[in-house]
């Protein structure tokens, strides 16, 4: 019989040692499943915004890939931050599991020299600055990208460490042990494979030593409200004075980063964050989605990692046509995060620009699901088709960089966007997903189609 502690030692190794061990553990999964001692119901959802370890996540690639089998989704994308470093792995583990697979990353720009320069997009620490995604690397471009994205993580990192430090003189004064930035932030890391470091990092590593010194429960809470003056929800400090809560890391640090991150935060620099048109010609020119992240002002964050605040919306028309000009070629949205009157304007403005709509939930946090019940929703199904044909873009860009979705050499180029993704949705759902590299048939499928 198989025994439920059997099952939790591997699903523990799926996210824990190295590469191998992990995608071992993975066969060893999919052999329980084959045999149905693991089970799922299926659905049609997907999420193309997944984080792994490879920047900030609970989740490995491997770890992920079967977290978005066991919810039921029939693909995921890796979406880390200045990093594709995972990609490689993801690719791999979503083959085990009979999943398809989606590879991008996050990056923050500047928006200097452009129109909506110094104004407030999507970043809720830094006005000028925002997030944009790069969908549908092809995988013949990974190791491109990986050197574009070192020197980010680079200076970074130099950052990073700085903020350690001003963040080891505000917490030192209440007699907690000072943060050691090669072994608490970088050592927690996966810096050594190619991973980025993120202020969850640095955050993460406070709420160890802060658990450390009070335990979990009232102390903390009471640390947190009359020391770091946090005014913690109803619903949040239910889960810091629950002791057993399994997700306590991860609701500490979250809670943290909407109410305290700026008492040490420092602003970055344009080194770190690109000028938004040199990331958007990079990503046209490997044959990449570049995308804008709309966000949207936020009423109540549904993560807790976000403060009601106002973002895009006051001039929401004036940025897409600078997003256009720029060269972006579509816009990415969380449709859990936004009303209902935001969503219709984002896809109306997306039609009116002919910008290709992809959806995806941000997943950094044990507490979360993979499961996006909106995307089923009449109104917001498109998205679920936008994903299939962003995996055959993604696919035969790497077999025919003139098959990019956008490429002006496409035999399909002449066609209606909608056209086009129609054509790729149908294709990305025949694509064999323990062998997505037989193209063959699907290429000559496009070709034909044009002609």
């Amino acid at each position: 019989m198989f025994e439920l502690l059997e099952y939790k030692s591997i699903i523990e190794r799926l996210n824990k040692g190295a590469s191998a061990d992990r995608q071992s553990a993975l066969i060893q999964v999919a052999g329980l499943i084959e045999k149905q001692k693991i089970t799922r119901v299926a659905n049609e959802e997907v999420n193309n915004h997944v984080h792994t370890t490879f920047s900030f996540s609970p989740y490995s690639p491997s770890g992920a890939a079967f977290a978005a089998w066991k919810d039921g989704l029939q693909a995921v994308g890796l979406m880390d931050h200045d990093s594709i470093s995972g990609a490689d792995e993801m690719l791999e583990a979503c083959k085990v599991m009979n999943i398809a697979s989606t590879i991008g990353f996050e990056i923050r720009v500047n928006f200097s020299g452009t129109s909506v320069e110094g104004l407030r997009t999507n970043n809720p620490d830094s006005k000028n600055i925002s997030y944009i995604t790069v969908q549908g690397v092809p995988s013949d471009k990974f190791k491109e990208v990986e050197n574009f994205l070192n020197p980010v993580k680079e200076e970074r990192n130099i950052r990073n460490k700085k903020e350690v430090d001003n963040l080891n003189k505000l917490i030192s004064v209440h007699g907690i042990e000072k943060i050691d930035f090669e072994k608490d932030v970088l050592g927690k890391s996966m810096s050594a494979f190619g991973g980025s470091v993120t202020e969850r990092h640095i955050l993460a590593a406070l709420s160890e030593k802060l658990i450390s010194k009070f335990g979990k429960g009232k102390p903390v809470v009471n640390f947190l409200e009359n020391k770091f003056n946090i005014s913690l929800s109803p619903i949040i400090k239910g889960f810091l004075l629950d002791k057993e809560n399994p997700h306590y890391l991860y609701d500490l640090l979250g809670t943290m980063k909407g109410d305290f991150l700026l008492e040490f935060f420092i602003q970055p620099n344009e080194t770190e964050c690109l000028p938004v048109s040199k990331v958007v010609n990079f990503a046209n020119s490997i044959g990449a989605i570049p995308a804008y992240s709309y966000l949207g002002d936020v009423a109540e964050s549904p993560t807790g990692d976000k403060k009601a605040q106002a973002f895009e919306d006051s001039f929401l028309d004036k940025l897409m046509d600078e997003v256009k000009k720029i060269g972006f070629k579509a816009i990415t949205y969380m449709p859990p995060r936004n009303t209902r009157a935001q969503l219709d304007r984002i896809q109306s403005i997306c039609k009116k620009h002919n910008f290709m709509e992809i959806s995806g939930v941000d997943i950094n946090s044990s507490r979360q699901i993979f499961n996006c019940p909106p995307i089923l929703e009449e109104s917001n199904r498109h998205l679920i088709d936008s994903t299939w044909a962003l995996i055959a873009h993604e696919k035969l860009t790497g077999k025919d960089k003139s098959l990019s979705l956008f490429s002006n050499s496409n035999p399909i180029a002449d066609l209606p966007l909608q056209e086009r993704i129609d054509l790729y949705n149908a294709i990305g759902r025949e694509i064999d997903k323990k062998n997505p590299e037989k193209l063959d048939n699907l290429i000559k499928k496009v070709y034909e189609y044009g002609n």
